[in-house]
């Protein structure tokens, strides 16, 4: 050392460290710097974390007295505990230099190399400057190098593991095993370096068992598992210990490929990842390709399960895969790959609803072009398919057939798995054969099927399903094209099946099922017993072979009763009947099958029920009523309501038929709850999140709250039409069932309080009575065993009352004439008589009306000028009965006879219901504020101009008085109180969408005269043409307007319900009706401009007489009315207004 030096001090900055490698590749908990000044004393950096790009940053200093020894011993140590550290940790490099050397560089940071460590340098970057007397704040204390035992045997067992690494020398493993254990044996249970010694005896031994020098694993394991108890979640060495443990379990696993090896290092990866630092060196080989990256391999690689534990490994596997992951599309699709699978034994939407979303996410990684996506494409395609077998849903199919088609072009003649998109891409078409009848995809099924036949020979463990695939479609064609050979080839290749599907197969129950069904086809055909007495004992094999809730039960229930069936057809036992409807029975409520499949079932039931007049048959169509509710409540949207009740088509007429069996049973009052409980079930499942909770509050106010925030909850998440983003619409969807299963749950806790027992249960026939408290509600049952009317009395039981002289054939000819009729009468000059409407109204008075009126009169004794309410079903919504008329002079000469409107008021109910629940809702009153709305030019092309508008609107406004009289209950005691009436008009510009939805709002009585359209296609589309957009029904039913009271609907078309879907009631006035108005007046075809002001205003004449606003008058001055402009206006357009609800 120079002599101007001594006495003096430096101070000795530790900057940082590049290309630092551990000689023995082990992970550190950080490096630190040793400066040895002497034989006895050292200082120690702290310990810094190594970074990714093995550099490390301290940015330590210290002062040190320059009187000491000239030379210094530089070290570069990796420590594998924080503090405190156990020893000084493996040696990377050491350095003698002086401080000379160390002083020599201008007061500026320098690099000073040390030997290599697997091939590269350590570099150490220091700044030395000599500090003057005055800078001096002392010399730092420097630790004695006098170790403990403990810390000799562990530094030694350091350096023997670093050379046993770099030579392979086992006697070094050993040595190092011996120090280390020797450590262990002092560091006994409680004592603070305990952890790292079992870490240090650990990692010497998992090296050794890596490299075969070892065998133990499991005390390796053992040891791991113990020090990361002792290092709990917080402590500064848990992530270390998570990882050697990952590391331990990794390796165990790649040689003995069990796995719940790799199951447990990718939970305790999950926990390991968000514990490393982005950028540090464990953070880097954790996630690297022995790390992280091999866990999500191997466990992407093994077989999918659909147990719990199989799908909570695939959630942990997708965790440790965060978007830009390249494993992320396989994660994804095998979590969407076992949810299938739990699915299928189950049968939990939830489960199909995220197989979708995460093979939807898969495809969308994977670009055109990629080797993976035809895989991909082919299992989110599966997903769809399973879900339109579930639920019915004519999207899922098409994309389920559009995705199988282009995972097939992806797999060309040659692919290793065009068999499998054969295979799928059959199925898919068969599946849409039997949707819509096209004989091309029956065809194209089969030959798919073939050709994945041949690529599948015998030895080819898929071969049983494609065997059975082809069966499938052959059997479906001869059921519906009878082609005779298909059937035979079919039962063969079944047999095939059932041969390589042996006790114990997973598939074995398809193959029984299968065969069962072809053998009951051909008993049919046939009618040799040994086929049906075989398809009995395969079909109890196949449900001996399932578990309670597996979904196929339903299949083996289902072949089971056709089986049944078949033989009744033939020997007529009665035992047999009994056992095919105890199979009807147990397939239609089976739960973990979906509700198409088992509506389907349940249909079957009624027809096998009516055909052989069974006892249960009124119990079938309950069931298929329930299934059909529960079936459309899971729908997110009223539009897929709607298109999920017209795709079963052949339940249309079941309402009217369920009313006609309860009828010929002598059960009326039965068939009035049947009828109710099938019909409007758009109208029933909407009204149910808008039902009164008053008594609910009064017993339970807390659980009201409940139901009525989760009720407006699914309201508000009812999407009006379905998103142009199928991924989107499925999430709604998702969100909006779950949504629904819980309302469903909170309903069924109220139904276990006491007196709420049937709590939104379909309503008995005494809560139905309700709806004819003020006069006899007539119903009208159109059904192709009998038509008839119920008359529902105020009280009493309900009398049937038989229409004998039409059938279902003759009333859809009497449709169609007055279809025609009204036609042509819109034709002729308003003088000439309208004799073809006489001829048919007469019709409808003698056949119809006639029998209910002599009921009416003489039975229940109803006086003149008395409120009926008359409920059409089917094809009698489209006959205008309020208008049914003898037109005959009476056999006195002193008169005509009276015609219904002369006997009766007449009014319409949709449904009782809806009748039911005006009349409730009619306790919620308001101060009466009218308003007038009038658009007679609409927007350009939208349709033609009304002339007359503006003055019906003008003559509203002085018709409707300002000052009237509105009845008030105090107590007991009504009494009529003036009050004013807030009178406004919108026309012209202003009205418009907005301007009149908000109008509709503010307003309890509302005039609305424009265009009215009626969608015969999209119902929920029909709609008031207003200035820029049309008002849909759509809009109408998303309001809520309790305090509503009258609406008089001067538009076309506002009262007629669609083609399709007759008894679910879809048009304006019921829409109107629904969102609040009680009382509304519509019309059934087109209105004529030329005469709707007489109409308009002999209503409001008689409505407003006595200056009394009660909307309760409005069928009473609607039939003064009529009859006030008899000579003024022609037949049609008296005949085309009337009134639904109060």
């Amino acid at each position: 050392m120079s002599v101007s030096l001594q006495g003096r001090y430096i101070k000795l900055e530790v900057i940082g460290a590049k290309n630092v490698r551990i000689p023995s590749w082990r992970v550190p908990a950080g490096i630190h710097i040793s400066i040895i000044v002497d034989s006895t004393r050292r200082w120690k950096s702290a310990i810094g974390v190594l970074l990714s790009d093995e550099s490390v940053a301290w940015d330590d200093t210290v002062t040190l007295s320059l009187d000491v020894s000239p030379e210094i011993l530089l070290e570069i140590s990796a420590s594998f505990e924080f503090n405190p550290m156990l020893g000084n940790g493996e040696v990377v490099g050491k350095l003698e230099t002086s401080w000379d050397a160390l002083l020599g560089h201008g007061n500026e940071p320098f690099d000073i190399s040390f030997p290599p460590v697997r091939g590269v340098r350590p570099c150490l970057t220091l700044n030395a400057t000599v500090l003057h007397f005055s800078d001096n704040r002392g010399s730092a204390l420097l630790d004695s190098i006098t170790e403990s035992g403990i810390a000799r045997e562990t530094d030694a067992g350091h350096e023997r593991f670093a050379t046993y690494v770099t030579s392979k020398t086992v006697s070094y493993l050993n040595d190092a095993i011996q120090h280390f254990q020797s450590v262990l044996d002092q560091c006994l249970v409680g004592h603070p370096d305990r952890a790292g010694a079992l870490t240090n005896l650990a990692w010497a031994r998992l090296q050794g068992y890596i490299q075969n020098d070892f065998q133990d694993i499991d005390s390796v394991a053992s040891l791991f598992r113990e020090a990361l108890t002792l290092r709990p979640e917080g402590h500064p060495n848990h992530p270390l210990s998570i990882y050697h443990l990952v590391k331990a379990l990794i390796w165990r696993f790649s040689k003995e490929k069990i796995t719940a090896y790799i199951h447990e290092a990718a939970h305790l990866c999950c926990k390991l990842l968000p514990l490393c630092p982005e950028g540090t060196y464990i953070s880097s080989i954790v996630a690297g390709a022995n790390g992280v990256d091999y866990v999500i391999r191997n466990c992407n690689n093994l077989s999918v399960e659909g147990s719990d534990e199989g799908i909570h490994i695939r959630r942990v596997v997708l965790e440790l895969c965060p978007l830009g992951n390249k494993h992320r599309p396989r994660a994804l699709d095998n979590l969407g790959w076992a949810l299938s699978l739990r699915f299928e034994q189950r049968g939990s939407t939830d489960d199909l609803d995220e197989s979708i979303q995460c093979r939807r996410e898969a495809v969308s990684l994977c670009s055109e072009g990629d080797s993976e996506r035809d895989y991909y494409l082919n299992n989110l395609a599966a997903s769809f398919w399973f879900r339109f077998n579930h639920q019915g849903n004519h999207h899922d199919l098409n994309d389920a057939i559009s995705l199988y088609e282009e995972a097939l072009r992806l797999r060309p003649v040659g692919h290793k798995y065009r068999d499998t998109s054969l295979n799928n891409l059959g199925n898919a078409l068969f599946t849409r054969f039997n949707q819509r009848g096209n004989v091309d995809d029956i065809n194209e099924s089969i030959s798919l099927q073939r050709e994945a036949l041949t690529l599948r020979p015998p030895g080819n463990p898929y071969r049983d399903q494609t065997l059975i695939n082809l069966a499938g479609a052959l059997t479906e064609r001869y059921d519906k094209l009878d082609v005779s050979e298909d059937l035979n080839e079919a039962i063969d290749l079944y047999r095939d099946s059932l041969q390589l599907t042996q006790h114990g197969h997973p598939r074995r129950h398809k193959a029984l099922c299968n065969l069962s069904s072809a053998l009951s086809s051909r008993f049919t055909k046939t009618q040799k017993n040994e086929d049906v007495e075989e398809a009995i004992r395969l079909s109890q094999e196949s449900l001996e072979a399932l578990p309670s809730l597996h979904p196929d039960r339903y299949f083996s229930y289902t072949w089971l009763q056709a089986a049944y069936l078949s033989r009744y057809r033939v020997q007529r036992k009665s035992a047999d009947l009994s056992l095919a409807v105890e199979n009807f029975r147990l397939a239609s409520h089976h739960p973990t099958q979906g509700f198409p499949d088992r509506i389907v079932t349940a249909w079957n039931w009624i027809v096998a029920g009516e055909k052989h007049n069974h006892a249960s048959g009124l119990e079938a169509y309950a069931t298929l009523f329930d299934l059909l509710d529960r079936h459309l409540s899971t729908r997110s949207s009223v539009v897929s309501r709607r298109e999920a009740t017209a795709a079963f088509q052949r339940t249309r007429s079941a309402p009217v038929n369920a009313a006609s069996c309860a009828i010929r049973r002598d059960n009326v009052r039965h068939a009035v709850e049947l009828l109710e409980q099938g019909r409007g079930q758009q109208w029933s499942l909407a009204s149910r999140l808008r039902t009164p909770l008053e008594d609910l509050t009064s017993g339970s106010p807390e659980l009201a709250h409940k139901l009525s925030e989760i009720s407006k909850r699914l309201s508000d998440a009812q999407g009006s039409t379905g998103s142009a983003d199928r991924a989107a619409a499925d999430r709604a969807a998702t969100q909006y069932r779950r949504l629904q299963e819980q309302w469903e749950a909170m309903v069924a806790g109220i139904r276990n309080l006491k007196g709420f027992s049937r709590f939104l249960l379909p309503p008995s026939f005494e809560d139905l009575q309700a709806a004819a408290r003020h006069g006899p509600v007539i119903i009208f049952i159109a059904s192709k065993y009998s038509c008839s009317a119920i008359i529902v009395p105020t009280s009493g039981e309900p009398h049937n009352v038989p229409l004998p002289s039409i059938t279902i054939t003759e009333l859809k000819n009497l449709k169609d004439r007055f279809t025609r009729a009204i036609r042509d009468a819109s034709t002729l000059g308003p003088k000439v008589p309208r004799n073809d409407l006489i001829v048919l109204l007469r019709t409808v008075w003698d056949e119809i009306m006639l029998p209910i009126v002599k009921v009416l009169e003489h039975v229940l004794n109803l006086k003149r000028h008395s409120r009926i309410w008359l409920c059409p079903t089917a094809d009698f919504t489209s006959i205008p009965l309020h208008a049914a008329h003898p037109f005959l002079t009476k056999p006195d000469g002193s008169g005509k006879e009276p015609c219904l409107e002369d006997l009766y008021i007449c009014s319409y109910a949709p449904t009782l219901s809806a009748l039911v629940r005006s009349r409730q809702m009619m306790k919620k009153r308001a101060r009466p504020s009218f308003v007038a709305i009038g658009q007679g030019q609409p927007r350009a092309g939208e349709s033609k101009e009304l002339l007359a508008v503006d003055s019906e609107i003008e003559l509203v406004r002085e018709l409707v008085p300002a000052m009237v009289n509105r009845t008030t209950i105090s107590g007991d005691v009504q009494q009529l109180v003036p009050v004013t009436v807030n009178r406004t008009t919108i026309s012209g510009d202003a009205a418009t969408r907005a301007g009149a939805l908000q109008a509709l709002e503010e307003n309890n009585w509302v005039h609305l005269a424009c265009h009215g359209k009626q969608d015969p296609e999209q119902p929920y589309n029909s709609h008031f043409v207003m200035k820029d957009e049309p008002i849909t029904l759509l809009d109408i039913m998303e309001k809520d307007i309790p305090y509503a009271e009258f609406a008089f609907l001067s538009a076309c078309h506002t009262a007629v319900g669609d083609k399709e879907t007759p008894d679910e009631v879809i048009h304006l006035a019921a829409g109107l009706q629904f969102s609040g108005f009680k009382s509304v007046i519509g019309t059934l075809w087109e209105v004529n401009d030329a005469f709707v002001e007489h109409v308009v205003k002999a209503f409001y004449e008689n409505m407003f007489k006595g200056g009394v606003m009660d909307c309760t008058k409005a069928a009473w001055a609607l039939n003064r009315a009529t009859h006030a402009v008899k000579t003024k206006v022609p037949l049609e357009q008296r005949m085309v207004f009337v009134h639904i609800g109060v």
